[in-house]
């Protein structure tokens, strides 16, 4: 099974967060990179949509 690996700019498009966000998310834990190279770095697909999956969804109130 191959997996789909998102660099920095598709992570950022697919979540809504800011680049400062995901590396505090890295250093927190959350967030898991693959090491592409000696200076880039990738996340797995899945990963990423299962984080998304997980967040808690807000109501958005009803103007009357």
């Amino acid at each position: 099974m191959t997996d789909e690996i998102l660099r920095l700019p598709a992570v950022i498009a697919r979540t809504g967060l800011r680049r400062s966000a995901i590396y505090l998310r890295i250093k927190q834990g959350e967030f898991r990179p693959v090491r592409l190279g000696p200076r880039a770095i990738g996340f797995l697909g899945s990963e990423i949509d299962s984080w998304i999956a997980s967040r808690e969804r807000v109501p958005i109130p009803h103007p009357d």
